[in-house]
């Protein structure tokens, strides 16, 4: 199901590179337009932080997508890079 290889692309990381890009939005501009704070947006896409339901809530309702998408995203990179930590 996982790459064995390498982890999968962190949610925030996808965020940026797939939606605030090419939009050609500034991390300032897509936070207040979908009322998150600031800080908190860099924190993901930095990968410092994951997306929790509510996060995942703001960003399906801006970007046309679904809560679980991101969710799933999260999932799957919490669960690939636990594997690789314990060497299963």
């Amino acid at each position: 199901m996982f790459p064995n290889n390498r982890i999968p692309t962190h949610p925030g990381e996808m965020l940026f590179e797939e939606y605030i890009k090419p939009l050609g939005m500034t991390h300032a501009a897509f936070a207040d337009h979908i009322g998150m704070p600031l800080q908190l947006l860099i924190e993901i896409i930095q990968g410092k932080r994951g997306v929790t339901p509510e996060t995942a809530w703001l960003l399906s309702q801006a970007l046309d997508t679904t809560p679980g998408f991101w969710l799933n995203l999260q999932r799957n990179h919490d669960l690939a890079k636990k594997r690789l930590v314990s060497g299963d």
